[in-house]
């Protein structure tokens, strides 16, 4: 399956890479705006200079005289970085002034024709200004060049100032671009937590308070998804609820029927029918109580029951009169060691967890095992245990089983794999925590719920 990109890459990747077009885009413009001319001042002051040096430059009845004195010519050669080369070229191409290696190379120039261009003047890297000066009826040439100490110094400083001006203004770009998508995408992944927090049960509508203008109809659009899931939840809860609660009438009759048929005299063939009668009449009616307990554990069932105090010690207590007679029936030692344990919570399902409970222990530990109700108060939360020692579940098994309609591999019996089912329901109902491990004497199985730690908390 593709991997679906994520909205926070796709929106970095689109605000993002422009900046790789416009950083170059801008280094372009503030070099043309700003280096460019900064350099083409050196170049008018290098064209000043020899236009000052043409003005020395006379064409007579004597010929070209070129009268420039020492003191002037040391004046222009000062300068506090760079040093300054001229030359003075007459028609032919004859130095008639200055230094020669500034004539090379001998080129043609029109008059008033200016020329900027870099060379090399004894060993040194010069930039050279070149113009064409009428002298009489020909051409002469006026060159000036000057070492390029202080352009290079203004090109390096100005360069990294627009590479420091580019890389804060990508950085700030990038950091502004991340919080503001990080912020933009708070209320969606707030909305992800919401939803990831919930229990399959829980079909409240969605707040949408903070959600981006554009994410509403995909809000509303879930809420009223999750309508429509609950409503046909609870029209399945209410069926369930009601097939159940319509069977188990009819299936009481049919198990005391059954009971009254094996204790009224009749042909001994009939003795193992009727027995398996009253088993599958047994069996459809925990069956269907079963059902019925699952259709009161859902979330818009729990709604309806009422939140109270609840303790542990009296809700296995109640349980003694129903219990024991099942226990000594089934050959089974049942023991209490209950303390005090209080809790916020629904007793019916408390009462539905703790009787599954012990169904199972009932069923599965065998004859001759011991089963153990233990309730009281661990590092200040309320729990209730129950554990005995038959022959116990596989480790490999024990999170299968906390699902419907699932059974132990080396299960016995005509059990439906709803009892520990319903029991999770419950615990999760009570925003308790179920664990499944082996009983103290080191075989058996060891059931423990442990509920929230005050005994104010009720339910999620």
């Amino acid at each position: 399956m593709t991997a679906t990109p994520s909205l926070r890459r796709t929106l970095l990747l689109w605000l993002l890479w422009p900046l790789l077009l416009i950083a170059p885009a801008a280094a372009a413009l503030q070099y043309a705006l700003i280096l460019k001319p900064s350099l083409q001042i050196f170049d008018r002051v290098l064209g000043d200079n020899v236009l000052a040096i043409a003005n020395f430059l006379h064409a007579g009845p004597a010929g070209l005289q070129f009268e420039m004195s020492a003191q002037t010519e040391r004046s222009l050669r000062t300068a506090q970085t760079d040093a300054l080369f001229y030359a003075v070229i007459g028609p032919g191409g004859e130095l008639l002034a200055g230094d020669p290696p500034v004539a090379e190379p001998a080129t043609a120039m029109a008059v008033d024709e200016w020329r900027f261009y870099d060379a090399e003047v004894f060993d040194q890297a010069v930039r050279v200004a070149a113009h064409g000066v009428r002298c009489g009826e020909a051409v002469c040439q006026v060159r000036v060049a000057e070492t390029r100490t202080a352009r290079d110094a203004l090109r390096n400083e100005m360069i990294a100032a627009i590479a420091a001006s580019l890389l804060l203004f990508a950085v700030a770009t990038a950091v502004t671009v991340l919080v503001a998508t990080a912020r933009g995408l708070r209320p969606l992944q707030r909305l992800s937590r919401q939803l990831g927090a919930r229990s399959l049960g829980d079909l409240r509508p969605l707040v949408a308070a903070d959600v981006p203008g554009e994410a509403v109809p995909v809000v509303d659009a879930m809420n009223r998804l999750l309508e429509r899931v609950q409503a046909g939840s609870a029209a399945q809860q209410a069926f369930l609820a009601d097939a159940a609660h319509q069977l188990r009438t009819p299936l009481a009759t049919l198990k005391t029927e059954a009971e009254l048929a094996l204790l009224q005299p009749h042909p001994p063939e009939l003795q193992a029918t009727l027995q398996r009668l009253d088993q599958a009449a047994a069996r459809a009616a925990r069956l269907s109580s079963q059902l019925l307990t699952l259709a009161r554990s859902d979330a818009s069932a729990r709604a309806a029951l009422p939140l109270a105090a609840v303790d542990l010690k009296a809700v296995a207590t109640e349980a003694v009169q129903e219990w024991v007679p099942r226990a000594v029936d089934a050959g089974i030692d049942l023991g209490f060691e209950l303390q005090p344990a209080v809790l916020t919570g629904q007793a019916f399902l408390l009462r539905e967890m703790l009787a599954n409970l012990l169904h199972n222990a009932l069923t599965y530990a065998g004859r001759g095992a011991q089963v153990t109700i233990r309730t009281g108060v661990a590092e200040g939360a309320p729990f209730l245990e129950v554990e005995d020692d038959g022959p116990g579940i596989a480790a490999a098994d024990r999170g299968r089983l906390l699902q419907r309609f699932q059974r132990g591999d080396q299960a016995s019996g005509s059990g439906s794999g709803l009892g520990l089912a319903i029991v999770s329901d419950i615990v999760q109902a009570h925003g308790a925590h179920i664990e499944l491990g082996e009983a103290s004497a080191g075989r058996g199985l060891r059931v423990w719920v442990r509920f929230a730690t005050s005994p104010d908390a009720g339910p999620p």
